[in-house]
C-alpha cells in the first residue's frame, strides 16, 4: 500500500513540473505581453477602445499606401482624332479638265496608308505638309479641302483614319486575349476594354485592376469598378491596363480556425473581419480577452509628440468580452502585413492539468487494487 501511495505521489510531480511547459497550440496573453514590464521592453502594448481609436486610426499606415487611387471619371466625345503614328487614306476627287491631280480618265486619286509625321503632319501633293494632329477626320477633311481650293475650287476630299500605336492601348494581363486594342472613340472605357480582352480571367484570387499613364500607376479593386458606375473611366491612348490579384495579406496565428496567411477579400479589412476571416476563435481553446494584433513601423514613422507610435513594435490588445471591445475592433484597421494572434485561454492549460490529475487518480487506483 505504502508503494502504491509513494508510485501515486511520485506521478502528481511529474505532471506538475511537467504542467509549467505542457504542448499548447498558441501562446498565452501574460506570456507574449509580460516583456512590456521590463525597464527597456522593445514593443509597447495599446490596448484599443473606443476612446482612442480616433488616435490610433490616424497612426501612418503600414503595409501599402492606405487606399487605392483611381482616376476621376470624364466623357468624350464619340469621335476619334488623329495622333503621330496613325495612318490615313485621302482620296481626292476633282472633275475639272486638265486637273492637276487625276489622269484625263480618272476623277478621283487615292493615297491609301499615309503615315502622320511626329510632328502631326502628313505631306499632299501640291499643298506640302498639312498639320492634322488632334483633328477629327471630319475636321481633317475640311482642312485639306480647304487649303485645295485656290489650286482646284472643286475638289472633295475624303479621310480615313487608321488609329495607331498612340491610338491604341495595351491589354497587358489578366484577361483570356491580351494585347494591343486599338481605340475607337474618346469614349472607351476601362470595362469595355476589359469586355474586348475577353474578360478577367476566373483563376485571378481578389482582382486588382491597374492603370498605367505616363507616369502615374492608379488602382482599384474589380469589385468596386463593376458596382461603381463612376469608376468606369475613359482611356487615352498609350494607356496600359492590367488586372493582376490583389497580394495584401495579413498573418492569422494562434487559437483560430486557420493558421495562415489571409489575403485580403476587400479593399479595408477590420480586426473583427479579420477574426472571421481566420476561422474565428476556437471555442475551447482561445481566450476572447487576449486578441492581438502586431505591427511593425519604419523608423520615419516613430512619432514623440504622441500623436503616432514611439516604438516601431507594436501590439494591440483587444478585449471582445466587453461591447466596449467589440466596437473598437468593429473599426480598427488592420494593415497589410500585421499578425493576428489569437492567445490561448490559461483555462485550456488548466483544464489539460486537471485531466492528467484524474488520469492518474486512477492509474493510482488501479495499482492499488
Amino acid at each position: 500500500m505504502h508503494r502504491t501511495t509513494r508510485l501515486g505521489l511520485a506521478l502528481l510531480c511529474m505532471i506538475f513540473v511537467s504542467a509549467c511547459a505542457l504542448p499548447r497550440g498558441a501562446a498565452i496573453n501574460t506570456e507574449v505581453l509580460r516583456e512590456q514590464n521590463k525597464e527597456e521592453p522593445t514593443f509597447s502594448v495599446m490596448p484599443v477602445t473606443r476612446a482612442n481609436l480616433a488616435e490610433i486610426q490616424s497612426w501612418p499606415v503600414t503595409g501599402w499606401g492606405g487606399s487605392y487611387h483611381w482616376l476621376g471619371n470624364s466623357r468624350g466625345p464619340a469621335s476619334n482624332v488623329i495622333r503621330a503614328g496613325d495612318k490615313v487614306d485621302l482620296v481626292i476627287w476633282d472633275s475639272t479638265e486638265n486637273s492637276l491631280l487625276t489622269g484625263e480618265a480618272e476623277r478621283a486619286v487615292a493615297m491609301q496608308g499615309i503615315t502622320v509625321s511626329p510632328s502631326g503632319t502628313i505631306f499632299v501633293p501640291y499643298l506640302d505638309e498639312i498639320v492634322v494632329n488632334g483633328l477629327t477626320e471630319s475636321q481633317a477633311r475640311s482642312r485639306i479641302q480647304t487649303a485645295l481650293e485656290p489650286i482646284i475650287a472643286s475638289a472633295q476630299v475624303q479621310v480615313i483614319h487608321q488609329p495607331g500605336k498612340n491610338n491604341s492601348v495595351d491589354l497587358v494581363s489578366g484577361v483570356t486575349k491580351p494585347g494591343a486594342y486599338p481605340l475607337p472613340d474618346r469614349n472607351t472605357t476601362v470595362l469595355s476594354l476589359i469586355a474586348q480582352g475577353g474578360g478577367i480571367s476566373t483563376a485571378l484570387r481578389n482582382p486588382l485592376v491597374r492603370l498605367i499613364r505616363g507616369s502615374k500607376t492608379y488602382e482599384i479593386r474589380s469589385e468596386r469598378l463593376f458596382a461603381d458606375a463612376s469608376k468606369n473611366v475613359t482611356l487615352r491612348g498609350n494607356d496600359k491596363l492590367l488586372v493582376q490579384e490583389d497580394d495584401r495579406y495579413f498573418s492569422a496565428l494562434g487559437a483560430a480556425g486557420e493558421e495562415q496567411l489571409v489575403y485580403f477579400e476587400k479593399e479595408d479589412i477590420t480586426a473583427i473581419e479579420a477574426v472571421s476571416m481566420m476561422g474565428g476563435l476556437a471555442d475551447t481553446r482561445a481566450n476572447p480577452k487576449g486578441v492581438l494584433v502586431l505591427r511593425e513601423y519604419a523608423p520615419r514613422q516613430m512619432r514623440s509628440d504622441g500623436k503616432g507610435p514611439d516604438m516601431p513594435y507594436v501590439v494591440f490588445t483587444f478585449d471582445l468580452t466587453s461591447a466596449d471591445g467589440l466596437f473598437a475592433a468593429r473599426k480598427f484597421q488592420v494593415n497589410p502585413k500585421d499578425t493576428v494572434l489569437a492567445t490561448e485561454s490559461p483555462v485550456n492549460a488548466a483544464r489539460t492539468i486537471f485531466g492528467l490529475i484524474g488520469s492518474t487518480v486512477g492509474l493510482s487506483n488501479q495499482l492499488a487494487n
